[in-house]
């Protein structure tokens, strides 16, 4: 089981949406925070709202879309504030475009972002987990990374890559023997504002997630060492409807309004 107190705490794209409000939820659990993200105003305000609440944070600027700056923040943060005990992989970003409208330049953000990034903050955090024989990865991926949508091609690829990238680190570290645990998580759509617009056909199947329950059952997921959260249960039918020929799989998609879901997006935003 992962002991959240006394813990120290990065999470990625924390100045925002599921970020800021994971911030403040593992400080009231008693977690230190280290706070990342390219918006430095944002991470300003999180900063303010976790000392009203009691709470203090250190916080970086760094843009995942660099390299060199992941490093050298990571640096930075080990020099600063110490090792990290739980690494929340959560920044990401959504173009919600057809594949010929997206410009090379988006497509290689989105993976930068959702993908890439999860590989150089591991890489630089990971070391010192195992030195302490402990810690834990959690990277927040998504339902989309599970089944494919229109107007997702460069995010749900980065997040099938995503959960690719949580699985095969799962099985190294148990290979290894090591007590570092990982959690992938992948939720449907979250009322954040990133997904403004979505639909859903069947609320009570697939329901627009509200962040609040989103952000508890992580915490819970953490502190269980659960490897896997889905969210809603729906979602675990996925891989049953992958056992379908591709037409009737394509038809279900259809069905339930996955197809349809991003018609009237016009999010964006964290």
């Amino acid at each position: 089981m992962t002991t959240v107190r006394n813990s120290r705490a990065l999470i990625t794209g924390a100045a925002s949406g599921i970020g800021r409000l994971l911030a403040l939820r593992l400080a009231e659990s008693g977690a230190g925070l280290v706070l990342w993200d390219i918006d430095q105003a944002g991470l300003e305000q999180a900063q303010a709202e976790l000392a009203a609440a009691g709470h203090s944070a250190d916080t970086y600027i760094c843009d995942l879309t660099d390299r060199q700056e992941i490093a050298a923040a990571a640096t930075q943060t080990l020099e600063e504030s110490g090792p990290i005990d739980i690494l929340v992989n959560n920044a990401g970003i959504v173009s919600g475009k057809a594949l010929l409208d997206l410009s090379d330049e988006e497509i290689e953000r989105t993976f930068q972002v959702n993908t890439l990034a999860l590989f150089w903050t591991v890489r630089a955090f990971l070391p010192s987990m195992l030195e302490q024989g402990r810690g834990h990865v959690v990277t927040i991926a998504s339902a989309a990374g599970l089944a494919g949508a229109p107007k997702l091609t460069d995010y749900c690829s980065s997040k099938f890559a995503a959960f690719g990238f949580d699985e095969s680190l799962r099985l190294e570290l148990e290979k290894l023997g090591s007590n570092v645990k990982t959690t992938i998580v992948c939720p449907f759509y979250i009322d954040t504002g990133m997904f403004d617009g979505v639909k859903t056909r069947f609320s009570w199947l697939l329901p627009i997630l509200k962040p609040e329950a989103v952000v508890g059952r992580i915490i819970r997921a953490i502190k269980k060492d659960r490897r896997r959260l889905v969210m809603p249960w729906f979602i675990y039918s996925s891989w049953l409807s992958r056992l379908m020929p591709v037409a009737w799989y394509d038809a279900l998609m259809d069905f339930f309004g996955i197809t349809r879901s991003m018609d009237e997006f016009h999010g964006g935003g964290d």
